[in-house]
């Protein structure tokens, strides 16, 4: 059997329960270089079931895990690639989310290695690194993209 192998990456979104009640499902969204192009939204898959249970009812979306395991590649094309998880570590909790049931005015968001500011009276969205580096403003939502990208333009010019 090949070695296992260990990933950093946010929690995507929401877990669920596995086929078998001990086990779960979850996505983390993995960014190894600065390079989007690199970017891989990785499916994963626990079966220890003191793990499943942190990772169904400890974990939320936006928190940085390193997940170690093995890769589990498709052996038919309607197969699915999934990482077989043996180890979860949480390495940072993700930024308090405002409760969405409450109609909120402003929440933070996790985008891969940034945080986004969304404010309910604007369409502006403010943008930091997870250090807390000032991005820059996108005038909505929809052009984050185009902001990152020049960001990390910069960052690449500048050598940092």
């Amino acid at each position: 059997m090949a070695d296992a192998i260990a990933l950093d990456g946010f929690l995507d979104e929401e877990t669920v329960s596995g086929l078998r009640g001990s086990s779960a499902r979850f996505r983390i969204f993995v960014s190894p270089t600065d390079e989007r192009t690199d970017e891989m939204i990785l499916p994963c898959t626990v079966e220890d079931p003191a793990m499943a249970a942190a990772v169904l009812y400890d974990l939320v979306p936006g928190d940085l895990v390193r997940v170690t395991g093995y890769v589990r590649l498709p052996r038919t094309p309607d197969e699915p690639m999934w990482l077989d998880v043996t180890d979860l570590e949480l390495l940072q909790t993700a930024p308090p989310r405002t409760d969405l049931d409450t109609a909120p005015t402003s929440m933070l968001e996790r985008y891969g290695p940034y945080v986004c500011w969304f404010d309910a009276d604007t369409s502006e969205v403010e943008v930091f690194t997870e250090a807390g580096d000032w991005v820059g403003t996108a005038p909505e939502p929809n052009g984050l993209g185009e902001l990152l990208e020049a960001f990390e333009q910069r960052q690449a010019a500048s050598g940092d």
